[in-house]
């Protein structure tokens, strides 16, 4: 078993080697927070970019639309959104999107034209096709998200950020993290470059106030570790933040709909990235029973249980949640390193450590 001793002794030598100049971890048990901590030049108000630990809120947000019957699960794309039919992209389906499989994740949305629907729907134009939708496995790092954005608008008729900020942040008391304000970024952590070679990374864009309302929906969301290990007790328990079991609490979302995204594992294609089967519900990944949990894009602990769901954000994000100890762990820096391999050892030791808390 480990302490929070434990946790924020790896965390001190961590910044105190230059590698992590801010940073927090939030523990949630039992549908509340229990731990928030924070590091380096961070204080316990601060929000980070949780970079892809965005996408299950916006997957989430679309399982619900397609629950209500606004969406399903085998329309496809073409259906929607008419400048993707014409881009030669019409045919893959709405869960080929949410599970990686829709064949063109390099896919660019410069800057922060995503955010306006004109620029978004003139950059589909321009897509191209990579391999046959539903053939392979191949982690869309920000395009199939793009293409949810855009249907969320499509079928609400109202701003996606505003969507899932009603559909997951507020009900949960959380402030709205997806396409701020240009005024609301006075608590952010700014990324920064430990090495050398981050110097010029264009995820440094995400420092920009336009990137940040822009409301990136596969990696641009805003939140503290406290916030995020937040969701996830919801994820786990269907209630908001602080109520308790036997409070008769009114379910968030319906728990058909949690119940699949949190256990239903739709694909196992192998992630030519990790080298192991992807383990993709339609927003989450699982952390599976063959022992290669700690594989899955490191932000499993060692302890983790089978039935763990997360998700990772580039640069070290981690965020999960175990059944079976019912404890959400989240960790979030603003360090962007070269060294991709550093990064994710460190975020499965500090995962490690936190699926072996003894609270």
């Amino acid at each position: 078993m480990s302490t929070l001793d434990d946790l924020r002794s790896a965390i001190e030598a961590e910044v105190a080697s230059g590698l992590l100049p801010a940073c927090q971890f939030a523990v949630g048990l039992d549908g509340a927070v229990v731990a928030f901590e924070s590091f380096g030049t961070a204080g316990t108000t601060d929000r980070f970019c949780i970079f892809s630990a965005t996408k299950p809120m916006v997957s989430l947000t679309v399982a619900l639309l397609i629950d209500e019957g606004a969406l399903a699960l085998t329309d496809t794309i073409g259906e929607h959104v008419p400048e993707l039919a014409a881009a030669g992209l019409g045919d893959i389906t709405i869960e080929q999107l949410l599970l990686h499989t829709g064949g063109f994740p390099n896919a660019p949305m410069p800057g922060a034209d995503g955010g306006d629907a004109v620029l978004r729907r003139a950059a589909f134009t321009t897509w191209r096709s990579e391999w046959e939708p539903g053939t392979r496995f191949e982690y869309h790092a920000e395009s199939a998200h793009w293409v949810l954005a855009d249907l969320i608008e499509r079928v609400t008729g109202r701003d996606f950020r505003e969507v899932v900020h009603e559909r997951i942040t507020a009900p949960l008391g959380l402030r709205r993290g997806l396409g701020l304000a240009l005024d609301d970024t006075g608590d952010i952590c700014d990324l920064v470059s430990v090495t050398p070679e981050t110097d010029e990374d264009p995820i440094l864009r995400f420092n920009t106030a336009a990137v940040r309302a822009s409301g990136n929906p596969a990696g641009g969301a805003f939140m503290t570790a406290a916030e995020l290990a937040s969701v996830y007790q919801a994820l786990l328990h269907n209630r908001a933040p602080g109520a308790g079991a036997s409070d008769g609490h009114t379910a968030i979302w319906p728990d058909h709909v949690l119940t699949d995204l949190t256990t239903n594992i739709r694909c196992t294609l192998p992630d030519p990235m990790m080298g192991v089967g992807a383990n993709r519900t339609l927003g989450l990944v699982l952390a599976g029973d063959d022992g290669l949990h700690e594989m899955r894009y490191a932000i499993f602990g060692h302890h983790c249980s089978p039935g763990s769901f997360g998700h990772a954000g580039m640069h070290g994000q981690v965020a999960w949640a175990d059944p079976a100890s019912g404890i959400s762990f989240a960790f979030v820096t603003n360090a962007v390193d070269a060294d991709m391999m550093r990064s994710g050892m460190r975020s499965n030791a500090l995962a490690t450590i936190a699926s072996a808390l003894e609270l």
